[in-house]
């Protein structure tokens, strides 16, 4: 009896994202934290201040607790603007103002859970000089964790994008010089001219994957899900991202094959095996290829 076929590294990797990213944060933030707290004891008693040891140890973890916390947001803002060469001067301004947001929130918050820790423990905090000296030097450290958040999310999302594939359309190929018709005056003619010819649908894309290219019909795309600025196609169990947005994408693939049942999802109705009416209205697809896709009642008609 054959062994089942070993699922390549990105599609094993899929299902553990998550916790992986999780895990990953909270792992540098703690080490962090832990190297932080001691070179910071070491400093101030070399320099003759007295601190419990605890103490540095309080101003770091709600230092890094407050970061953690933050890096959703910073996640989901870095998707809204995100930073390629083609975009770099749209939305770095964007960003710049982000790190100050994120600097007056990082420093608010942490200095309200070390009061509050402070309190819990008899003692009280007291910041070095007024809050507006503060914030200008948290500001100096904050811009650099800001940037080296996004530098690591922009660096993922790429080495993700190398593991997965990025697709992209063939190019049409451009009219032959003698397929062109020569312009003639205009004629009033009792005949209604014909309809302009129907743009033609690509029916292969070409996919990039670990240095290797290969080709995908436009129909075995199962179903696509709008991602930030890519749609992900889902091909035979596999996925692969196109820079395009969802509703433009789906001008290329045939209106009678792909429809759209969601704000960020479309199928192939031929990829559909159940529908799963839901109490709320909405409805769930359960595909071919045993994945699921969320339909809302807003496009349930198109599924008739």
């Amino acid at each position: 009896m054959s062994s089942p076929p070993t699922l390549p590294w990105p599609e094993r990797y899929r299902p553990l994202r998550r916790r992986a990213e999780i895990g990953f944060w909270a792992t540098v933030l703690l080490v962090q934290a832990a190297f932080n707290s001691v070179v910071t004891l070491i400093d101030l008693r070399s320099a003759g201040r007295p601190v419990a040891a605890w103490e540095p140890a309080l101003w770091e973890l709600s230092s890094v607790l407050v970061v953690g916390l933050l890096i959703p947001a910073i996640v989901a803002f870095e998707r809204r603007f995100p930073l390629h060469w083609d975009t770099l001067r749209r939305h770095l301004p964007w960003h710049v103002l982000g790190s100050l947001v994120y600097c007056t929130v990082h420093l608010a918050a942490m200095i309200a859970l070390r009061h509050i820790a402070y309190a819990a423990l008899g003692a009280e905090y007291r910041l070095n000089g007024p809050w507006w000296a503060q914030w200008g030097y948290e500001y100096l450290k904050d811009v650099r964790t800001y940037a080296l958040i996004v530098c690591a999310l922009v660096s993922y999302r790429f080495v993700l994008l190398r593991l997965q594939g990025e697709a992209r359309v063939l190019d049409t190929p451009e009219p032959s010089p003698l397929q062109e018709v020569p312009a003639t005056p205009a004629v009033e003619s009792a005949e209604p001219s014909p309809p302009p010819a129907a743009v033609p649908r690509p029916e292969r894309f070409l996919v990039r994957k670990l240095r290797r290219e290969f080709l995908i019909a436009a129909n075995d795309i199962a179903w696509l899900q709008a991602e930030a600025n890519y749609v992900g196609l889902h091909v035979n169990g596999h996925d692969y991202l196109v820079r395009s947005t969802l509703t433009d994408f789906l001008t290329q693939l045939d209106p009678a094959r792909f429809v759209r049942v969601h704000r960020s999802y479309a199928v192939n109705l031929d990829a559909v095996a159940e529908i799963e009416p839901l109490d709320s209205g909405d409805a769930r697809l359960r595909m071919k290829d045993g994945s699921t896709v969320p339909c809302s009642r807003r496009y349930r008609d198109a599924l008739a």
